[in-house]
C-alpha cells in the first residue's frame, strides 16, 4: 500500500457556495465558517454562500474564504479516518496543510492569511504588476528570457513551476508583457495573461514579506505532526522556525508544485487527494504523472466516491 498525500488549492479555486452543502447539513462543518466569522470579525460566511463573486476574489476575501472551505471540508474528511503521510498546499493552500498538518491554529491561520491578503494587495499599486501563464517552455529557456527582461525592461521572474509546459511567470506589466513576447518568439506554444490583482511570488512582494514577517512572529507554531512539502524548496519540512522562515521566503519566490509532487512520489506517495474547491491540483498532477491516483474531494457526493473509491482500492 503505497502513501497518501493531501494537496489544497490556492487562490483562483474560490467561487460563490462552496462548501455549501457541508455546511447546511452538517453542524460541526459549519462551525469552522462561524469560527473564522469570529476570528475575522466579519460576515466571511455570508460573502461565501452568497457573493459577489467580484468581492469574493478579492485577495484579502478569498485567502481567508479558501482556507476556511477547504478546513471545513477536511473536518468530514477526517471522519472517515483517511491519514494523510504527507501534506501540501498551492500558495496561499500551504497555511491550508499547516492546519491540517497541526502546526498552526485554524483561528491563527484565518487571521494570517486576511492579513496575508492585505500585504500582497498593497505591495504594488493596482495594474502595476500582473502575471502570465507560459505554455510549452522549459524552466532553464524561460528564466534566461526573464532575466533579460528584467535588466531591460522591468521586472518579471518565475512565478509558478505548476507541470510540465506550464510555468506562471510574475512581474511589472511591461516585464511580464516583454517576457510573453519574447517566449513566444522562442517557441513558446501560448502566453496566457492572468486575471489577478498582483504580481504574485515575484521580487516585488518582498516589501509584503517583511509585514508578513511581522504578523507571524505574532502567532504560535507548532512542529508540524505530519510531514509539509514547502513550496520553496519543494522538500518537507516539520520544525516550527523553519516553517515561519520559508512562508516569508514563499511570498517572493516560485511555487515549486511540480518539484513538489515528484518529491511526494520518490518518498513513496501514490495516491493525492485534493481538498477544497476546484479541480485545479487534480488536473496538475494527471500532467505531472498520469499513473499517481488522484482524488478530488469538494462536496459529500464527491467525499462519498472517494471514500469507496479508496476502500475498493484497499481491497
Amino acid at each position: 500500500m503505497g502513501k497518501i498525500a493531501y494537496l489544497f488549492p490556492g487562490q483562483g479555486s474560490q467561487s460563490v457556495g462552496m462548501g455549501q452543502d457541508l455546511a447546511n447539513k452538517y453542524e460541526n462543518v459549519k462551525e469552522i465558517f462561524l469560527e473564522a466569522d469570529h476570528a475575522l470579525q466579519d460576515s466571511l460566511y455570508e460573502l461565501i454562500m452568497t457573493g459577489p463573486q467580484e468581492s469574493l476574489t478579492l485577495t484579502t476575501n478569498a485567502q481567508p474564504a479558501l482556507l476556511t472551505t477547504s478546513i471545513a471540508i477536511l473536518q468530514k474528511v477526517k471522519e472517515y479516518h483517511i491519514e494523510a503521510d504527507f501534506v501540501a498546499g498551492h500558495s496561499l493552500g500551504e497555511y491550508t496543510a499547516l492546519v491540517a498538518a497541526g502546526s498552526l491554529s485554524f483561528r491563527d491561520a484565518v487571521q494570517i492569511v486576511r492579513k496575508r491578503g492585505e500585504f500582497m494587495e498593497e505591495a504594488v499599486p493596482n495594474g502595476q504588476g500582473t502575471m502570465a501563464a507560459i505554455l510549452g517552455m522549459d524552466a532553464e529557456k524561460l528564466t534566461e528570457i526573464t532575466n533579460e527582461v528584467t535588466e531591460t525592461t522591468g521586472s518579471v521572474q518565475l512565478a509558478n513551476l505548476n507541470c510540465p509546459g506550464q510555468i506562471v511567470i510574475s512581474g511589472t506589466r511591461e516585464g511580464v508583457e516583454k517576457a510573453c513576447q519574447l517566449a513566444k518568439e522562442n517557441g513558446a506554444r501560448r502566453a496566457i495573461p492572468l486575471e489577478v490583482s498582483g504580481p504574485f511570488h515575484s521580487r516585488l512582494m518582498e516589501s509584503a514579506s517583511q509585514k508578513l514577517k511581522e504578523v507571524l512572529d505574532k502567532h504560535n507554531f507548532s512542529s508540524a505532526k505530519t510531514p509539509v512539502i514547502s513550496n520553496v524548496t519543494a522538500e518537507p519540512v516539520t520544525d516550527a522556525d523553519q516553517i515561519k522562515d520559508l512562508l516569508i521566503k514563499q511570498l517572493y519566490s516560485p511555487v515549486r508544485w511540480e518539484e513538489s509532487i515528484r518529491t511526494m512520489m520518490d518518498l513513496g506517495v501514490d495516491t493525492f487527494i485534493e481538498i477544497g474547491p476546484g479541480k485545479v491540483l487534480t488536473g496538475l498532477v494527471r500532467k505531472i504523472d498520469r499513473k499517481a491516483k488522484i482524488y478530488n474531494i469538494f462536496d459529500e457526493a464527491s467525499l462519498i466516491k472517494t471514500v469507496e473509491q479508496l476502500r475498493g482500492d484497499n481491497e
